[in-house]
Formats: structure tokens, sequence, C-alpha cells
């Protein structure tokens, strides 16, 4: 893999993905896509306009600015998408079971070509009406699912272990110590959570597609065509991978911590609360670093979030290889250059 690696050295690619349930999505430059492998073993593939490129608004180029508003984004769509990957795994809609089974009563075919087209007309108006109130009962739930993950990873990861540091009088006036101390707790409940995770049956399934999404990236980045056989010789571990930047948010907030001269619990909550959005900010921004140079600095930086992605990511096979291909496909725009980190 020597050559590999060299060559990867020197291209790397701006798709980044997400692995769902059964499936995989990848975001492009120009393109977005979610291939999903279906009950029946077929592959599923939705596909949608980004604008993640050279057009791209200017707060998703703006230092600082970029990594928390993409942050945002990548947590809305990436629910949204992970919503929708699971909906592909439930048997058909009951409505549709309705509809076979409902009685041929005879007298439908017998309405002249007027009325039959006012019938449809307003039947597919009802079905429109219908969706859009689907829709928005969908959007009320998928939005109130991200406030509540949003809520809890607060919770678990900010103000836990602030309280439980608290709690210890040798440290709760010394706010260096403290911080280094709630960073510590942080990463240990991060830790210890995810391996947690990891040992459910459909977790260590979606790990695994997490793997064939960082093993198809590889691939494109190698410059190699993108086959099952190219794809399995590459590495699951990737320096830009979530996993990764959410062990650099936990570390870039200990040093942010250490700034703030607060040592009363709930005082030091509300701290962490507001500058939230800057230590997303700089984590994006080191996280770039560590993605485009490989030295000494850079590789102690991503030791920590390679290392966790040995829970995070499993050896995929085959077939979630081929959920990676079909899903990064479209992604792939046809200027390179657009396409360069």
């Amino acid at each position: 893999m020597g050559k590999s690696d060299n060559t990867q050295e020197k291209f790397k690619s701006k798709i980044g993905g997400q692995a769902l349930i059964e499936g995989i999505m990848m975001l492009g430059p120009t393109k977005g896509a979610m291939a999903c492998r279906l009950p029946d073993g077929t592959v599923d593939l939705e596909t949608w306009d980004e604008n993640n490129g050279k057009n791209a608004p200017w707060y998703r180029k703006v230092p600082l600015v970029r990594g928390c508003t993409g942050f945002a984004v990548s947590l809305v769509k990436g629910y949204k998408y992970m919503m929708k990957s699971a909906e592909k795994q439930m048997p058909e809609d009951e409505e549709d079971e309705k509809n076979k089974n409902k009685p041929d009563t005879g007298h439908e075919p017998a309405i002249a070509g007027g009325a039959s087209a006012s019938v449809d007309s307003t039947a597919s108006s009802e079905e429109k009406t219908e969706k859009k109130k689907e829709g928005s009962g969908y959007d009320f739930i998928m939005y109130l699912g991200i406030l509540f993950g949003v809520v809890l990873a607060l919770g678990l990861f900010v103000m836990l272990p602030k309280w439980l540091v608290g709690l210890i009088p040798s440290v709760k006036e010394n706010r260096f110590l403290r911080s280094l101390l709630e960073g510590v707790v942080k990463i240990v409940l991060f830790v210890a959570y995810m391996y947690l995770t990891s040992l459910m049956k459909d977790i260590r399934r979606q790990f695994m597609y997490h793997g064939a999404e960082h093993k198809t990236i590889a691939c494109h980045e190698a410059e190699l065509p993108l086959t099952v056989e190219n794809i399995r010789k590459q590495s699951r571990f990737h320096k830009r991978c979530g996993t990764s930047f959410i062990f650099i948010v936990l570390i870039v907030s200990i040093f942010v911590m250490c700034f703030v001269p607060f040592t009363v619990t709930w005082q030091r909550i509300v701290a962490s609360l507001v500058l939230l959005p800057l230590v997303v900010g700089i984590s994006y921004e080191f996280i770039r670093l560590a993605g485009n140079n490989d030295n000494l600095f850079t590789r102690i930086l991503s030791a920590p979030g390679l290392a966790m992605q040995r829970i995070t990511t499993r050896e995929p096979d085959d077939s979630m290889i081929e959920i990676a291909i079909a899903a990064m496909t479209p992604c792939i725009p046809q200027d390179k250059e657009e396409d360069r980190w």
C-alpha cells in the first residue's frame, strides 16, 4: 500500500460521509447521495444538489464561522437521512396494503371521461395535501429528535463533568486544574459511551458501514477505480472523521475553559454553552490542518481520534462496500479541482 499512501497524501477530497442504518450518505461539492440496502437485497439510491464548492455561501468559507455553521448543518442533515434510512427498513406502508385489499365495486369504470378526470384531480389534490401534512409532522418529529439529542449530549458531556469535578473541594477554586479534570471526565464518558453502544448488534453493523465509507473515500483519494477489490485494501481509519473531530472538540474545550475565570459550577456550565460555537469553530480549523498536513504536531493531534476509530469503525463486508460505491459515485464532480480539500 506504499504507493497508494503516497498518492493519497497528494490528493484530499472534499467528499465526506456518514454511516446510516443499512446505508451510507455521501456529500460532495455539488451533489449529495444516500444509498441503502433494502430488506429485499436491492440498492435504493437518492441524490440531491449540494452547494459546497466554489459557489458555496460565505459562511462556509470564513474561518471559525464555517466550522460552527457546517457542524449545525451536518447535524440536521445527518439526523434527517438517518431517519429516512430507518424508514426504508420498514415493511410496505399499511396504506398500500389497504389499497391492494380495497374491493372493486365496478362503478368507477362507468364514469365518463370528464367526471373521471375530476375525481382523479380531486384525489391527487387530497394526496398532495395529505403529504404536506405528513411532511410537516415528520419535520416536527425530526427537529424534536435533534433537540433531544443535543440536550442529552450537553447534559452528558458538558454539565455532568462540571458537576462531578465541582464536588471535589481541593480543585474547586483552581480553574486550570479543574478544566483539565473536566476534560478528562468528558473523554472518559465519551469513550465509555461509544464502547457500550458498540456492543449493540445494530450499532456494530452501522460501524461496519462507517468503515466502508472511510475505505471508499480513501480509495477515491488514492485515485484508484472504485471497485470492491481496491476498496477492500484501504485503511478504515481517516484523519478527517467525525470521531476525530469530536475528540479535538473535547481537547480544545479544555484549553478554552482554562481562560474562563469562573469557579462556580453553574457559571462554568453557562460559559461552556456560550463558548461552544467558538470551540467548534477552532476544532474545525484544527481538523482541516491535520487533514492537509503530515507532521509531528498533526500526528499528535490526530492520534486520539484515530485510536477511537478502532471502536467506531469495523471492517465491512463486500455488500457494504457496494453501498458505499453507490453513494460515492454521484458525488464525484467532473472537475477534480472542485473536489480538492
